[in-house]
């Protein structure tokens, strides 16, 4: 390979993996997102099918998604070092290892300490720039604190209704620096927002960070700090390939400092596409966020078929049939199924489900259950009846409907919301390939989200 990609990352979870794809593609980047590691080989001859973003289809940058934010350091320790030594063999200027902007991690599980350890073995550095706060999916990051927005109110992500009670990692430190002093013995330092207020004085005191090493961890409060970050990060990065951490913050900080310097263009954006013919949703999350996106679907008329986690667990074939018969016949009416198992994190049917597990690993579990189980629905479906235009919500979720699927690969196709674009599937089974699919966090989109992904259109009627 005669050129240099300028940037790979890996994805620690499906939907992420997406948030980057789109940050960079929209931004002038050509990018591909790949579900298993690919080749040298696979990169090179690889081609985006929306020549919107590519003229020739060759991309400019890749990415991995995966799923080390559902791991053990243990699990950690048998998958992601394959994967870091396969993408390590494909020269880029940077590789990102991306994580959520809510920082969802634990010494237990989705360690990034530890994830980042790793990756270390195959992207030497002796220091990495470390970016969560993005202005734009309202998460801010201010004196070394995290913050996010919900309802219209900014909440320390130790007291966010929805972090700080979350199932697996429940945040309890909003300081990043103490919440990942107890994931890893890298020092990390503070490049604080009263320091990028001044170009001389920042780029002074990076250079003195640099020397110190260890993890450098920026404020973000407004986008014009991205601004400073990504001039920072991309006049003082050294020749060989530097390894980043932190949410699509990085990629929307160095594609601005690209396009400032004239190396990426802007594409021709489209914001829109065809209404959707024939749609299904399937929503694996229990965030609030998509409680009120089911209940605005059922309210303007897509169909319940709510999966029993009971019967599920009892005879899996029978419950899968169940649903997947149910979903069928709401199509053949011309109408939209919407698949979930839960309404929101107080449903009586989590606390149900959970009871069949023991308790050290029982959300891991449930999550793993009923997500398999919606990929083998989906699948069901779509062999069953052709392809149709897919929502999933939920990051674990999207990881097993894709596998099911057989989608090795996905591009953009247009922008929904932030963070979740409507993309295209890469697939060897034609069946699949092509598919317009939607993968999408629990908290990602406004309420008409599901709406505007069946209009292919990112503003929806209100």
């Amino acid at each position: 390979m005669k050129r240099q990609l300028l940037l790979s990352y890996y994805g620690d979870d499906f939907t992420g993996s997406a948030d980057v794809l789109e940050s960079l593609s929209f931004k002038g980047v050509a990018t591909a997102l790949f579900l298993e590691a690919p080749s040298l080989k696979e990169v090179i001859d690889f081609r985006l099918k929306n020549k919107r973003i590519s003229a020739d289809g060759k991309v400019k940058a890749f990415g991995v998604a995966g799923i080390s934010r559902s791991l053990t350091p243990a699990q950690m320790d048998s998958v992601l070092p394959a994967i870091f030594k396969k993408i390590s063999r494909i020269p880029t200027q940077y590789f990102h290892y991306k994580i959520c902007s809510t920082f969802d991690s634990s010494p237990q599980v989705g360690n990034i300490g530890h994830a980042v350890t790793l990756a270390l073995r195959y992207f030497k550095a002796s220091y990495i720039p470390l970016v969560v706060g993005i202005p734009l999916l309202n998460r801010f990051c201010v004196f070394g604190n995290l913050f996010g927005r919900a309802n219209e109110t900014t909440y320390r992500l130790d007291r966010h209704p929805t972090m700080a009670k979350h199932p697996i990692t429940p945040m309890n430190e909003s300081d990043l620096r103490v919440h990942l002093s107890k994931q890893t013995a890298t020092p990390v330092s503070l490049l604080d927002v009263l320091s990028l207020e001044d170009a001389n004085s920042s780029a002074v005191h990076y250079k003195k960070l640099q020397k110190r090493g260890g993890y450098i961890l920026f404020d973000v409060l407004e986008n014009r700090h991205l601004n400073a970050i990504g001039k920072l990060i991309d006049t003082n990065v050294t020749k060989n390939l530097q390894l980043l951490v932190g949410s699509s913050a990085i990629e929307y900080a160095l594609c601005n400092q690209w396009q400032k310097t004239g190396r990426i263009k802007k594409p021709v954006q489209n914001k829109l596409t065809k209404p959707a013919q024939r749609y299904l949703i399937a929503a694996g999350s229990c965030s609030p966020r998509t409680a009120e996106q089911i209940k605005h679907g059922l309210s303007i008329g897509y169909s319940p078929v709510r999966i029993n986690c009971r019967k599920l667990i009892i005879d899996q074939a029978l419950e899968i049939e169940s649903c997947v018969d149910a979903c069928i016949k709401i199509l053949e009416k011309n109408k939209v199924p919407l698949l979930f198992s839960a309404l929101g994190p107080d449903d009586p049917a989590i606390a149900e489900a959970r009871t069949f597990y023991g308790e050290a690993k029982q959300d891991q579990l449930v999550g793993q259950f009923l997500g398999n189980a919606q990929g083998k629905i989906i699948k069901e479906i779509i062999d069953r009846t052709g392809k149709l235009r897919l929502s999933v919500a939920g990051g674990d979720t999207s990881g097993y409907v894709t596998k099911a699927l057989g989608i090795y690969a996905l591009e953009v196709l247009i922008p929904i919301a932030p963070g979740a674009p409507l993309c295209l599937a890469h697939a060897k089974n034609n069946r699949y390939d092509g598919l317009e699919i939607s993968l999408k966090g629990g908290q990602n989109g406004d309420k008409y989200f599901f709406d505007q992904v069946a209009k292919g259109n990112s503003k929806s009627e209100k």
